[in-house]
């Protein structure tokens, strides 16, 4: 599942450190309508990629299970958003996760979606060839969930941009000597039927940004 809900800018539309956000009123919201869907199931591991927005929503999820930190499967990062040109910073958001985005593409002028895959896929692959268990929990971010819903679909190192992930949402996938399937993506718990917003993430992530960053237009 992607974390609950936070805000990466404050109330003056000026961006805070990413890694240390916690959910917002709304997140915990969203991760405890989670824990509810999500009632019944035994899980065996719990893993969360370690930054505070996915420690929190698993404990709120999960609140009896030991959770996992694995730093690998931290979210895309982002660059300097004041070093992206004025007239490219709106595709920049609005088009991060447009179609079937190049390995070569820098996210916000920051990492490359190939160094997502290179850090991403080693731990599904330890995960799938580890026996031990049967049903895991793992609670992580919009980008890297399109990397593991993309490589589950093709098999291959594409990454699939168009795969919405709504905070707080949930992807069920299997995996077994065949390989994965894809059962279910971007439940939202507090919006089954996705009527709060037609806008992407980075679509709103880019309106709270925009009064505070001309467009060079």
């Amino acid at each position: 599942m992607r974390h609950g809900a936070v805000s990466y800018f404050d109330d003056d539309g000026q961006p805070v450190e990413p890694t240390t956000v916690p959910l917002t009123d709304e997140g915990r919201a969203q991760a405890r309508a989670a824990r509810e869907l999500l009632s019944g199931l035994s899980f065996d591991r719990v893993i969360a990629s370690g930054l505070p927005r996915t420690l929190e929503t698993a404990q709120i999820v999960a609140p009896t299970a030991v959770i996992e930190s694995w730093p690998q499967l931290r979210e895309l990062e982002s660059g300097q958003l004041a070093a992206i040109p004025d007239d490219e910073v709106e595709d920049a958001f609005v088009n991060a996760f447009h179609g079937v985005v190049a390995s070569e593409r820098r996210f916000l002028g920051g990492e490359t979606i190939g160094s997502l895959f290179d850090r991403v896929l080693p731990c599904l692959e330890q995960l799938a060839a580890d026996g031990t268990w049967d049903t895991v929990l793992l609670v992580l971010h919009g980008a890297v969930n399109r990397a593991i819903l993309s490589y589950a679909l093709t098999g291959e190192r594409r990454f699939l941009g168009q795969f919405e992930q709504a905070p707080g949402s949930i992807n069920v996938l299997d995996v077994d000597g065949r390989g994965w399937l894809v059962r279910a993506v971007n439940i939202a718990p507090t919006d089954l039927s996705h009527r709060a917003t037609r806008a992407t993430t980075m679509e709103q992530y880019w309106e709270r940004y925009r009064p505070v960053r001309p467009t060079g237009r």
